[in-house]
């Protein structure tokens, strides 16, 4: 009743200004500018930022992804199952007594996965489905994030009202920006009100309320996560989704080709075994590049051409235009297969391909296959790996008798492992710690691990030099040669 008495009184005095010949439009673009500003703080544009799923024959803004549709994560998938059982079976879970879950985090590196396991949670148990990014939420005023986090909550109640469901999933990406540890933005308390209205949000959910709301978070950086957004009561279950494995590889390589053609010579688990390290969004970013590639050429299938050119796209870039001068690549060609040549020799059967056709910042890269893949490391293993660094570097030294600067990254990822083998009290300095530990001791050893090691390829190459050049020779009339080439060129020449 007043906001109408107000209202009615101010367009009597407007009215009454016009009359009198006062100017009406200075007051209409300043009252115009007060009801934008309140409507930006107020963050109803927010709404439009939300990513809204409506399952189970609802009309979806996005198709609905199940679990069925994302390969590589079934221990993840498994756990992440098992948790949001709470939430579907709620007889059972009254009948047991479980507190129910009011959150779920899911953190594991980028690319693997994570937003579409939060869609497929909500289509597993037939929940709308709210997606906001962390960064949305904060801004320089002060209060907005925490009354767009309230806007959330109550859209997600009011979406399953609407749409006749009793759950709603809240899903929140990049949780490490809204979730962040409090205290350590001392000049702008912004982001600690945001994160009090998510912990207040959180604890509000009951099990007797009307929309039963699960709130899914998203991070790599569990790390800078507050304390208090992760204890019992909040976010209940932690799932990690890593990188998958071999066999996870060859599941995504499958889902993201079954709407493909392939040539009949294209083995998915040979490519992925080509690519380890790789994420789900690698890998499927590497099928569309294969596509991609195939349509240039006119060709009505992939082919495994195509698929071995888009691993290297992925992983370095397009090729360049830029051609390095003869003598340059003469260089690039010795170095890459001292890399090949040691590699092949401590672990049989570890290089997938080596090419000298620069992509990205590489001028020539050798690539290794993920047939033996490890995750536990011993010293043996880790100074294998420092060997096959040090092999580009050394073959040129040995041939040209000065090394470039083609081994710079080469050198930093040698630095890096070395440290590592000290770190985790692999060295002969056995348990360390870096604060009492003198420094020259460490050093000493560092420098020692790296010579030994610069030694040892040193040995192998100059056993091998006529293999070496033979190598190189070769690498500069095909540009590229497969694994399987460059061992049987060894096997030749042995």
């Amino acid at each position: 009743m007043t906001k109408e008495i107000l209202i009615g009184i101010s367009a009597g005095v407007f009215f009454f200004l016009v009359t009198r010949g006062f100017d009406p439009a200075p007051f209409l673009l300043l009252g115009g500018f007060f009801l934008i500003l309140r409507f930006y703080l107020q963050g109803r544009g927010l709404e439009k930022n939300y990513e809204t799923i409506e399952t189970a024959g609802g009309k979806g803004i996005t198709p609905p992804v199940t679990f069925a549709d994302i390969g590589g994560q079934e221990v993840a998938k498994r756990e992440l199952m098992e948790a949001l059982n709470f939430l579907k079976d709620e007889e059972k879970v009254k009948d047991l007594g479980i507190r129910p879950l009011k959150g779920i985090l899911l953190s594991g590196p980028p690319g693997t996965g994570k937003t579409l396991m939060a869609k497929a949670a909500a289509a597993y148990t037939d929940s709308v489905f709210l997606a906001a990014s962390g960064s949305e939420f904060i801004e320089m005023y002060a209060g907005v994030g925490a009354q767009r986090v309230r806007q959330l909550f109550a859209r997600a109640r009011k979406l399953a009202k609407k749409t006749g469901k009793q759950k709603a999933i809240i899903f929140l990406d990049e949780l490490e920006v809204l979730g962040g540890k409090r205290g350590k933005h001392s000049s702008h308390l912004e982001y600690d009100q945001t994160l009090n209205q998510l912990l207040v949000e959180m604890d509000g959910v009951k099990a007797a309320d009307e929309t039963r709301i699960l709130v899914v978070g998203a991070t790599n950086r569990a790390d800078l996560l507050d304390e208090a957004l992760m204890r019992p009561g909040r976010f209940d279950r932690r799932v990690q989704v890593d990188l998958p494995e071999k066999d996870g590889r060859l599941k995504i390589l499958q889902i993201h080709t079954r709407n493909k053609p392939l040539a009949a010579e294209v083995n998915l688990e040979t490519i992925a075994e080509d690519t380890f390290g790789f994420s789900g969004a690698h890998l499927e970013a590497m099928v569309n590049e294969a596509a991609i590639l195939a349509f240039r050429q006119g060709k009505k299938e992939i082919g495994k051409d195509e698929l071995e050119e888009a691993i290297d796209k992925v992983i370095l870039g397009e090729k360049l235009e830029r051609k390095p001068q003869r003598d340059e690549l003469r260089r690039i060609a010795i170095h890459e297969t001292g890399h090949a040549l040691i590699s092949e020799t401590v672990r049989p059967n570890s290089v997938s391909n080596v090419t000298v056709a620069p992509r990205g910042k590489a001028l020539g890269f050798v690539r290794p296959n993920g047939k033996n893949e490890h995750f536990l490391y011993t010293r043996e293993d880790l100074e294998d790996q420092i060997a096959v660094f040090l092999g580009g570097a050394v073959a040129e030294e040995l041939v040209y008798g000065d090394r470039s600067t083609g081994a710079r990254n080469d050198l930093e990822q040698t630095v890096k492992i070395t440290r590592e083998i000290i770190k985790n009290g692999l060295s002969p300095l056995g348990i360390v710690d870096e604060e009492y530990t003198p420094k020259d001791r460490i050093n000493s050893t560092f420098t020692e691990i790296i010579h030994h090691q610069e030694e040892r390829v040193r040995k192998i190459l100059t056993a091998k030099l006529s293999l070496l050049e033979e190598g190189a020779e070769r690498l500069l009339a095909a540009e590229k040669i497969s694994g399987e080439e460059f061992r049987n060129l060894m096997k030749q020449t042995a």
